[in-house]
């Protein structure tokens, strides 16, 4: 062939475009398939760190409630058991590193990786990618908190606090369960000795009542203060008594001997040796807000975190009605009308409180129905419909409930007055009693927040 023709074909050859598109097609094949793999590889990588972190934050927020109780030996041990029982992710599953437990802070730290199996950039020769993640939780036992430990007065607080108690004082010369109700003139004898009241007699029969109780309650809170913040600069505790209105007895303070002495005196009002004629929830909790005052985040002793402890049998009530009188404190009406007054407590009453972001924590020391008490019988025995909870007290009966006795309600009352349903308890032994506002605390100091 001759040089012209063979530089005729060249020419031609160079100028045939036919094979253009699948000559670039193939060369750009790879780098497209790379791309869209890793848009769908860190998708799931993405995903898969979310749920490491969901899981590593679970795992520390178990274990934080044990720092203090377990050592840190069995503590790294329990975190990781917890850690690897969730799902792997690809074939490398969760490796758990750098767990670091500050006893003292009651604060754990840890940080975590995983190995995600790639699809489509194995073509790119990446057949996995490392994820990580980090996290530290803390208890609030490293916060500050101001504790308000709250006594209901009522005069049914003087209730005999065990069967066997109310039993012996009905079978007494004071034929009453109740430490409170003294006939005028009436005088009482026991083992030769005579005594003007059912209180003094209830002493002297060494009868614990429902307020006794109370106050070993708050003897209790106290030993968990003091174990929980053992150098006394973190937890202050304040007490105060709810009838009328709320009496501050102790402003919070650091010292739970100072506590302890309150709860000792018998003329702080603070003990069954005085009661009130009356219970307003309505009065007492609007006049507990600002004694209180807003609640911080515990990060600074000025912005304490603020757990109210209310221990009461949740009744709104006035004592006339059971004296018999015509008139009563608030009401000036008829016996009759005022036996309609004694209802459970609204639980509307309690927003004054939740609204300064204060905990509210309740005891309800459960007043169990009493059908041979023509009082009980007259009051609380009777249907919520024939009370003056909506018609006095503003108050919604839940649907379907009208039918229901006061008593049967009450505890449905103070469940909605706490601020959520495990920080509502319902005791109706002594033994439940003095240990339900410690079952509470410990319920709060149990509840934990994520640091980062």
């Amino acid at each position: 062939m001759s040089n012209s023709r063979r530089l005729l074909a060249l020419s031609g050859l160079l100028a045939d475009r036919r094979g253009n598109i699948a000559i670039m097609f193939s060369l750009l094949l790879v780098p497209l398939i790379t791309a869209v793999g890793a848009s769908l590889d860190y998708v799931q990588a993405y995903n898969a760190r979310s749920k490491m972190q969901a899981d590593l934050d679970s795992a520390l927020l178990g274990a934080v409630k044990s720092v203090g109780t377990l050592d840190n030996a069995a503590l790294k041990t329990r975190i990781q058991e917890w850690f690897a029982a969730q799902t792997d992710l690809g074939s490398g599953g969760y490796t758990l590193e750098d767990v670091d437990i500050d006893t003292s802070n009651r604060r754990i730290t840890a940080t975590a990786h995983a190995t995600v199996s790639t699809t489509l950039l194995r073509i790119a020769g990446i057949n996995e990618v490392v994820v990580g993640a980090s996290s530290s939780v803390e208890g609030p036992g490293r916060a500050y908190l101001d504790v308000y430990i709250i006594l209901d007065k009522s005069a049914s607080m003087l209730l005999a606090a065990t069967s066997t108690g109310q039993s012996s004082l009905m079978a007494s010369s004071a034929a009453c369960a109740f430490a409170c109700h003294t006939p005028e003139g009436s005088t009482f004898t026991y083992k030769s000795k005579t005594y003007s009241n059912v209180y003094d007699l209830s002493v002297a029969m060494n009868i614990k009542l429902r307020a006794d109780v109370s106050v070993d309650a708050a003897r209790e809170v106290l030993d968990l203060v003091d174990t929980a913040d053992a150098a006394h600069e973190r937890i202050r505790v304040g007490l105060y008594t709810l009838g009328k209105t709320t009496t501050q007895v102790l402003s919070p303070t650091f010292s739970t001997a100072a506590a302890r002495t309150k709860l000792n005196d018998k003329t702080s009002g603070m003990t069954s040796a005085s009661s009130e004629d009356a219970t307003y929830f309505d009065f007492s909790l609007t006049a507990l807000k600002p004694m209180i005052g807003t609640a911080g985040d515990g990060t600074t002793k000025d912005a304490p975190l603020k757990l109210v402890l209310l221990l009461t049998d949740g009744v709104q009530s006035e004592r006339n009605w059971v004296l018999q009188d015509n008139s009563g404190i608030r009401f000036p009406t008829a016996k009759s009308s005022l036996q309609t007054v004694v209802t459970p407590l609204n639980s509307k009453w309690c927003k004054p409180v939740k609204d300064i972001n204060a905990t509210i924590g309740v005891l309800y020391t459960e007043y169990l129905p009493m059908t041979w008490d023509w009082g009980y019988n007259a009051t609380l025995g009777k249907t919520m419909s024939s009370s003056g909870f909506s018609s006095i007290w503003g108050g919604t009966i839940a649907s379907g409930k009208g039918s229901n006795t006061r008593t049967a309600y009450i505890s449905k009352a103070l469940e909605e007055c706490a601020t959520s349903s495990d920080l509502f308890l319902q005791a109706s032994s002594a033994e439940d009693i003095a240990d339900g506002l410690s079952s509470l605390f410990r319920q709060y100091l149990s509840k934990v927040r994520l640091t980062n």
